[in-house]
């Protein structure tokens, strides 16, 4: 068994400490009615989008999410959150270290023993979700569970809903389509940027993602017999419809949407151990991206 599968694979019993562990936290994350960001890279960056999406619907504020090299410096905040694996990251750093002294930063990482402990105001260490594999899965969506707690949105549901994701056979034909599309609306728009960069990270597959209304207007036109297409949380109405008639194959995410997220890490996998290759060491990437200052 690869590292990845591992760490998705313990992903219920890290949401169920992460949950448990949000009190904790209350006084360094976001408070309601604050002006907030969010950044990250890759994964993190995904996740941020998902965290702002429920932050602002669930009326605690203004909530951006953004990658880390293109923050609006123009901008005021009162709080900014940043999503950071390794704590080394080069962009992360660099923000966080320029925003020290004006606008408080909090940082959630797996490793307390990493630079980004010297330019962040405040830390949330998640280390009991740190992974060997350089694929994200578990502590990303560990850190997603903590701040969905914080904001008093997540509930014993998706826990059991991720067991069921994990127990689960993939729908059948699956792992053999050439092409995969994946849908959110709302705060799933980052769940489904997330889950189209495990396929292409993992499985060198041909992934996209899209808001589910942006889809009919281009995207739809790629789908046909051998492609899927993938719903997480509920379809606009109609479109499943418009998927079948492209000859496409649509899937229809009934669990709680993060849980549907753990569907898609299988998925990832899954289709690179059919491809004959290494989940847990993706072409041309790495556990962090630092870069050497006369490149940055």
């Amino acid at each position: 068994m690869s590292h990845v599968e591992e760490e998705l694979d313990s992903q219920p019993e890290c949401w169920t400490r992460a949950a448990a562990q949000a009190p904790e936290h209350r006084a360094v994350l976001p408070a309601p009615g604050e002006r907030v960001a969010l950044v990250g890279c890759g994964t993190s960056y995904f996740m941020a989008q998902a965290v702002a999406g429920l932050r602002e619907a669930a009326g605690q504020g203004e909530t951006d999410a953004f990658a880390a090299s293109e923050f609006p410096h123009g901008r005021s905040y009162d709080r900014v959150v940043a999503l950071t694996r390794s704590g080394t990251t080069t962009e992360v750093l660099e923000l966080l270290a320029r925003l020290r002294g004006r606008t408080r930063t909090v940082a959630l990482t797996a490793d307390p023993g990493t630079p980004v402990t010297a330019v962040a105001d405040d830390l949330v260490v998640l280390d009991y979700a740190d992974e060997r594999s350089v694929v994200q899965t578990r502590f990303a969506t560990t850190a997603l569970t903590l701040l969905r707690a914080h904001l008093g949105l997540h509930g014993a549901a998706a826990v059991a809903d991720a067991r069921t994701a994990l127990a689960v056979e993939l729908p059948q034909g699956l792992v053999d389509c050439a092409q995969f599309t994946f849908l959110g609306r709302g705060w799933t728009v980052g769940l489904a940027n997330e889950a189209g960069l495990k396929m292409r990270e993992a499985a060198l597959s041909w992934a996209e993602a899209y808001p589910a209304m942006e889809y009919r207007h281009g995207p739809i036109s790629v789908t046909t017999a051998g492609t899927a297409t993938w719903m997480f949380g509920e379809a606009p109405e109609g479109l499943a419809e418009q998927v079948g008639a492209t000859g496409g194959r649509w899937v229809r995410g009934d669990l709680d949407p993060l849980a549907e997220l753990v569907r898609a890490q299988r998925l990832a996998v899954a289709v690179a151990e059919a491809r004959g290759l290494d989940p847990d060491r993706p072409r041309h990437l790495t556990r962090s991206v630092i870069l050497d200052p006369r490149h940055g």
